[in-house]
């Protein structure tokens, strides 16, 4: 008996465990039924044997138990005793009444035939097992038939339809068991394409993190020597520093669009909630935009500030993204007129923010494809403003994720509205944070940059040149280890993701070894900005992150933070256990 064999009888034994009870209760009604006519001292040892063997069959054949081919050969000869058994009652009906009781056992059994093929769909040996002994009583009905008096043509009239019943038994085993074994391969089929598909996403965004890691490398050199550039040089210089600057800062923000609709794609993006001033948030996003808006000879207005709740919790990471989006499209579209964002905010229900230009509007086509990623409205777009179209369809997700939603309403014309409903429940502001260091600077320190790629190296030697800083350098975590067993340092940068050893494996040595910099800060430098890959560097050891592509501000910030929350003996004993 061949494996497949054997699985295709245990889906059969998995079907008998569940119907046990009815072929009890089917048991005791016929058993009741039979009683009076045949005898209840009869009926009662039948009933008693019957249920005697579904009880066996349940503790001989466990399901937790897989099966051997013999345990299968001895499943096969119980389920032919078991059809023994039932169909016997059968031989009861010419004792009871005759021709006519044999007539009625007849169509018993024509009945128990039918459930032979519904239960028994998984396997041929199954059913051939149950549906012999039907057969076999079906013969002795027509002797006893005979025996009690039955006319020969009755005999002959009941053995063609007894045939006519097993021959169409088998056939309709035989087309549900195809059918059975097209939906087998059918489901097998789509799990072979779910698994390709998932194969395929999980293969895509692993070659979007290597590809984003490498693309974050250049564009933070160009960003930090742009920026230097611009600092020390004026005139038409200075002006190129600062288109260089720009050139990088759409660079990065295409690449953080892939990114984010990646992430969206895999589904592995999630959203924060945090208390923060949402009023502050709003007028920041206003402040930052209003330049551009004035630079196009553009209104920027806000509505309904006096009923906007100051305190409120979310993400406004994602929320600023998300308003970034639209207003920047509100501007990039709209040559006269105004941007008006609209705040509507009424208690118990979600909040709503609009923004609405005074345009060209779209038509109910553009209307249709604005939220597909990679499409533009029209096919000049992408040549006039950039872009990769990808920044509506990521705001609209990002919505969904706070509880919220993004719909666009527009006409030829007319301009055009977005609104955003989002999900921000009030909360109370956070007991403010006595920092000590506010307003300092940082003091003299030596820093060890660790980074495979020399132009990161150059790149952070760039943005803290102008501070009292002395940079040491390791191109590999190798190098980087004997480094840090050899000198102390006042801070590490670590780059996470470096061929041979990361730094994800250089800072749990570090920690774990009894050395000079064993609790010396490290500032994970990493592409990944998830939550999956900030634990991870949490995890290792580190004290904070910092994303590429570089931004000097936020390097400088979270050396300020690390040094200001460098890990006590305690601490550093828990993180290295």
């Amino acid at each position: 008996m061949s494996p497949e064999d054997i699985n295709e009888i245990t889906t059969v034994l998995r079907e008998r465990h569940r119907t046990t009870r009815a072929r009890i209760v089917a048991a005791t009604v016929l058993a009741a039924l039979f009683g009076a006519f045949v005898g209840w001292l009869l009926m009662a040892a039948w009933w008693v044997t019957f249920v005697a063997l579904q009880v066996f069959e349940k503790s001989a054949f466990p399901l937790t138990r897989p099966l051997t081919p013999r345990s299968a050969r001895g499943l096969m000869w119980l389920t032919a005793l078991n059809a023994v058994v039932f169909a016997s009652i059968a031989l009861a009906g010419p004792l009871m009444d005759g021709p006519w009781g044999a007539t009625g056992g007849a169509w018993m059994l024509a009945g128990a035939t039918c459930y032979v093929v519904l239960t028994n769909i998984g396997s041929r040996h199954m059913f051939r097992a149950a549906l012999a002994p039907f057969g076999l009583m079906m013969i002795l009905l027509l002797v006893e038939s005979r025996w009690v008096g039955a006319p020969w043509s009755s005999i002959f009239i009941m053995g063609a339809a007894g045939i006519m019943v097993l021959g169409v038994a088998t056939a309709l085993w035989r087309t549900a068991a195809a059918a059975r074994q097209r939906e087998i391969e059918a489901r097998a089929e789509s799990e072979r394409r779910r698994l390709e598909a998932e194969s395929a996403v999980a293969a895509k965004s692993a070659f979007i993190a290597v590809v984003s890691h490498e693309l974050r490398t250049p564009i933070s050199a160009i960003l930090a020597a742009a920026e230097d550039m611009r600092r020390n040089t004026q005139g038409s210089d200075a002006a190129k520093a600062a288109m260089i600057s720009e050139a990088g800062g759409m660079m990065r923000t295409l690449l953080n669009d892939l990114l984010d609709q990646a992430k969206l794609d895999a589904g592995r993006m999630s959203v924060e909630s945090l208390p923060f001033d949402l009023r502050r948030l709003l007028a920041q996003q206003l402040l930052f935009w209003r330049a551009e808006a004035r630079r196009k000879g553009l209104r920027l207005r806000l509505a309904g500030a006096q009923v906007c709740p100051q305190w409120v919790q979310g993400d406004p990471t994602r929320l600023r993204q998300i308003l970034n989006n639209l207003l920047s499209n509100a501007i990039k579209f709209t040559e006269q007129g105004s941007i008006t964002l609209t705040i509507g905010a009424i208690a118990g229900q979600p909040l709503t923010l609009s923004v609405r230009d005074t345009g060209p509007g779209l038509d109910s086509a553009a209307l249709e494809s604005l939220f597909t990623p990679f499409q533009q409205t029209r096919v000049d777009v992408a040549r006039t403003h950039g872009g990769t179209g990808l920044g509506l369809a990521i705001s609209r997700d990002l919505a969904r994720l706070m509880g919220g939603d993004l719909v666009a309403s527009s006409e030829p014309g007319r301009g055009a509205c977005f609104t955003l409903t989002v999900s921000l429940p009030a909360a109370t502001a956070p007991e403010p944070d006595l920092d000590l260091t506010a307003g300092s600077e940082l003091p003299p320190l030596h820093v060890l940059v660790v980074d495979d790629h020399d132009m990161n190296r150059r790149a952070v030697s760039i943005m803290l040149q102008d501070l009292d800083v002395r940079l040491s350098e390791a191109s590999s975590g190798f190098q980087a280890l004997g480094m840090l067993e050899a000198q102390p340092f006042d801070l590490i940068l670590m780059d996470c993701h470096m061929p041979g050893m990361d730094g994800f494996t250089v800072t749990r040595e570090l920690r774990r070894r009894s050395g000079p910099n064993q609790r010396t800060p490290v500032i994970a430098v990493t592409g990944a900005g998830e939550a999956s890959q900030i634990a991870a560097c949490l995890d290792a050891g580190m004290n904070d992150h910092v994303l590429k592509p570089l931004d000097a501000g936020q390097l400088i910030s979270a050396m300020e933070r690390a040094l200001d929350t460098a890990p006590s003996g305690t601490d550093l004993e828990i993180a290295a256990a």
